[in-house]
């Protein structure tokens, strides 16, 4: 099937429907389904955004520039992920609970929109691997427009540039608790912890970059564009790391989706 007609298949879909609520990250993969969801439903059509400590928040402010930029509106709302044992004790399935609370709080948005339709934005990349929050998604019933049309990452940026939304290049990035290893308790003060380590790094100019909180050392994890520049900022990032109360720096190259970073 082509570009073209992967796109039309996505309208379709959407036409079907008398609204639509789309958990929107502010990554491209929810910015485009949702933009998709105001071309075809209007105002019908709603973002929904969880404010959480799991999200930094310079995320959750270019979430709501963005929003703002695609002409969508835009409901935030509260989770309380942080008060769920299950999330809390971080045994593996952590995903399932953070999206079980958004789901539930965007049913609760619905009843008040008058929306029954729920969405997010999983592409057929995302059915490759095991992603607890895909099985939160079942039990809430959540569409998946994007990968029912058979859209994947690509297509996805393609169309994001398309569009001329500044997020068609943003690196991905998972939410602040996937920073914490399994097995250790998820608190907020390790949310917090790593939120200012990362924050810090940016600031520094670096853009696809993970900090793994592992006690008192942190394991950096650099994407290949900024692997050769963070490096030549050793002594700086490490700086920073350690005004965030990491004592020692683990090294390593990110790679994104599921393979895992290459220790260095």
């Amino acid at each position: 099937m082509s570009y073209e007609r992967r796109w039309a298949d996505l309208r379709s879909q959407l036409g079907g429907l008398d609204g639509l609520l789309v958990a929107f990250s502010g990554g491209v993969d929810s910015a485009v389904l949702l933009q998709a969801a105001v071309e075809v439903l209007g105002v019908r059509a709603v973002g929904v955004i969880a404010d959480s400590p799991s999200l930094p928040r310079a995320e959750l402010n270019q979430a709501r520039e963005l929003a703002v930029a695609m002409g969508a509106r835009l409901r935030v709302v509260r989770t309380q992920e942080l008060e769920q044992e299950g999330y809390l004790a971080n045994d593996g399935d952590r995903c399932f609970h953070c999206k079980n609370a958004l789901f539930e709080a965007m049913v609760r948005v619905g009843q008040e929109e008058g929306i029954a339709h729920l969405a997010f934005g999983e592409i057929v990349e995302d059915r490759l691997d095991d992603r607890p929050g895909a099985r939160a998604a079942t039990r809430w019933q959540v569409l998946a427009p994007l990968s029912g049309a058979g859209l994947g990452k690509e297509d996805v940026r393609r169309r994001a540039r398309e569009l001329g939304l500044e997020v068609w290049d943003k690196p991905a990035s998972a939410c602040l608790a996937s920073r914490i290893p399994v097995g250790t308790r998820v608190t907020a003060d390790l949310l917090a912890q790593v939120e200012r380590a990362e924050a810090g790094l940016r600031e520094l100019g670096l853009r696809e970059l993970r900090v793994r909180h592992k006690g008192t050392q942190a394991r950096l994890e650099l994407g290949e564009e900024d692997w050769k520049r963070g490096r030549g900022m050793q002594s700086q990032i490490e700086a920073r790391l350690a005004s965030s109360g990491f004592e020692r720096v683990e090294w390593a190259r990110y790679v994104p989706g599921h393979l895992r970073a290459a220790k260095v």
